[in-house]
């Protein structure tokens, strides 16, 4: 059917406009976005370095400059991925036309990636080997990254060239858990190595699990909810051929799409901001291994902080030898963390000493941004095995009473707030890649969402409750720190509209997806874990 004969078309929905070329001026100006973003992102670290006083030599940003390249490139993929989910409602039920959609849903993702916590951003990195995390400057550390990043936008391209909705937080998790396996088994024998953290791996697949099922049941309750409190006909129509549909319901599905969108940025803006921080760490530890930008008066309330996390450490070290160093301790943290075992005397004694020497540099220098160059990365670990022992002692079984803990968890926050932190410009980098993604291959995720999940044409009322169930779930998740798929939770949520409408379900786009689910995680933990073999007897 020509152009023509469908605009021409009252009957029957019609297929939405999707090879209409974008205007030139379009072009030009995604162009600029991308090279000015690629400018600010090269200037913010010259500047951050040399704000540093650190010596960075030419190979070392060279390194820099291609993991910075592959990881926004992941967010880029992420974008045009899973964001071609938030489109598909208002482009096939012609509320928006695409090129507009698209370009609507990359500002919102723009925004979403602007205002997000970070939370999530560290629940992906607590995945990662403990040895890997701490030494990610080295050889071993670079080909962690390169491996992760490499095998997540491999798998993600290749479902998208089948146009199967995939998810990017399954690749990713995949990777990571690919990389800590083949970090383990690459190890001599007898050494202790970390693998995959199953504990953390355990919670985020729950959500990776759990969040497409009540995309499912929760946007066909609300279907039939709708359907039982507001009997307007118009609402459960499919379009009108091309026809846009009432003010109301257009206003309706734009805020749902405008939602997800936002949400999805919030969400998945952050998978790469872990990783991108890990590579600045590795990279220039003086500038971005600790947060320099904390002021000098919350100095005093982190050093109480420390000495009552001290205490409390010290007074569960009965029996133990108390004489350790700085180095023991922290050899002892890392092998109490690689056996995700932390509850005993002699690591109780481990802990306090590593709290006093941190209350003491801290003291020492009065701020982060004092630190000495040479002083960094030990201090920068120290706190992060801190900050991870008092994560793991608060699953175990402790006889730590209620004031100890409240210690514990004040620590924690102060180390979280002095270690995990997120750069304005690693945000606004980030926002872009994710942003320009939204615009660049979305059509055949958005012909999969739109036109193969259900047997007939997709009604208003369908498209806006899986849109609603989608945005508040990922919001959900985001408050709580944990990724979840977009792809999944939309396109599942579709499929609950039509199976609550009894519009029938293609099964064949069903078991694809579900195919698609299911094999991720294997697949790109294979891809990510022979990456990670190849690139570690290579360097």
């Amino acid at each position: 059917m020509t152009d023509q004969a469908i605009d021409m078309q009252t009957g029957p929905a019609a297929r939405p406009h999707l090879d209409r070329a974008p205007h030139p001026a379009g072009g030009v100006a995604f162009l600029l976005v991308l090279l000015g973003g690629a400018v600010f992102v090269a200037y913010s670290v010259l500047r951050d370095v040399r704000g540093a006083g650190e010596a960075v030599e030419i190979g070392v940003f060279f390194l820099l400059g291609l993991a910075l390249l592959i990881a926004l490139g992941f967010e880029f993929v992420n974008g045009f991925h899973d964001t071609a989910n938030a489109v598909a409602t208002v482009i096939y039920t012609h509320s928006l036309p695409p090129m507009f959609a698209v370009v609507w849903s990359g500002a919102w993702n723009f925004a979403g990636v602007m205002v997000s916590t970070g939370a999530v951003a560290y629940s992906i990195v607590t995945l990662l080997p403990v040895e890997l995390i701490l030494q990610v400057g080295s050889t071993a550390g670079y080909a962690m990254i390169f491996a992760l990043l490499i095998a997540a936008i491999i798998w993600n391209l290749g479902t998208w060239a089948f146009g199967i909705p995939n998810s990017s937080s399954h690749a990713l998790v995949g990777s990571i858990m690919g990389v800590g396996l083949a970090n383990q088994f690459m190890a001599p024998t007898g050494s202790a190595t970390s693998g995959v953290d199953w504990s953390q791996a355990a919670k985020v697949g729950e959500a990776l699990f759990w969040s497409p099922l009540i995309g499912f049941v929760a946007s066909a309750v609300l279907l039939l909810a709708v359907k039982f409190l507001i009997r307007n006909k118009e609402l459960y129509q499919a379009p009108e051929g091309v026809k846009p549909p009432p003010w109301w319901i257009r206003a309706t599905l734009i805020l749902t799409c405008t939602g997800v969108s936002f949400a999805h940025g919030g969400n998945d803006g952050q998978k790469g901001m872990g990783l991108i921080m890990l590579i600045l760490i590795g990279a220039a530890p003086t500038a971005y291994a600790l947060n320099r930008t904390m002021s000098d008066a919350s100095m005093p309330a982190f050093i109480e902080a420390a000495h009552k996390a001290e205490a409390a450490f010290a007074a569960h070290a009965v029996g133990a030898p108390t004489a350790v160093s700085t180095a023991a301790a922290r050899d002892a943290i890392g092998g109490a963390l690689r056996a995700h075992k932390v509850a005993s005397p002699a690591n109780f004694v481990a802990l306090a000493v590593l709290s006093s020497d941190i209350a003491d540099q801290v003291q020492t220098y009065g701020s982060m941004s004092h630190v000495p160059a040479a002083k960094v990365p030990n201090l920068r670990n120290d706190m992060y095995l801190a900050n991870d022992a008092i994560r793991l002692l608060a699953k175990e079984k402790t006889t730590l009473t209620k004031p100890e803990s409240a210690a514990l968890k004040t620590f924690s926050g102060r180390l979280e707030a002095g270690t995990r932190f997120i750069p304005f410009w690693v945000k606004v980098s980030v926002a872009i890649a994710l942003g320009l993604g939204t615009m660049v291959g979305w059509k055949r995720i958005v012909v999969t969402v739109g036109e193969k999940i259900g047997k007939t044409h997709l009604s208003y009322a369908q498209g806006a409750a899986a849109e609603l169930v989608a945005a508040i779930t990922i919001m959900g998740a985001e408050q709580i720190g944990v990724p979840v798929s977009t792809t999944h939770i939309l396109s599942s949520g579709v499929a609950g509209t039509m199976a609550a409408n009894g519009s029938g379900l293609q099964l064949g786009t069903l078991r694809n997806i579900a195919l698609a689910w299911v094999t991720t995680l294997p697949a790109a933990m294979l891809l990510a874990g022979g990456l990670y073999f190849i690139l570690r007897h290579l360097t």
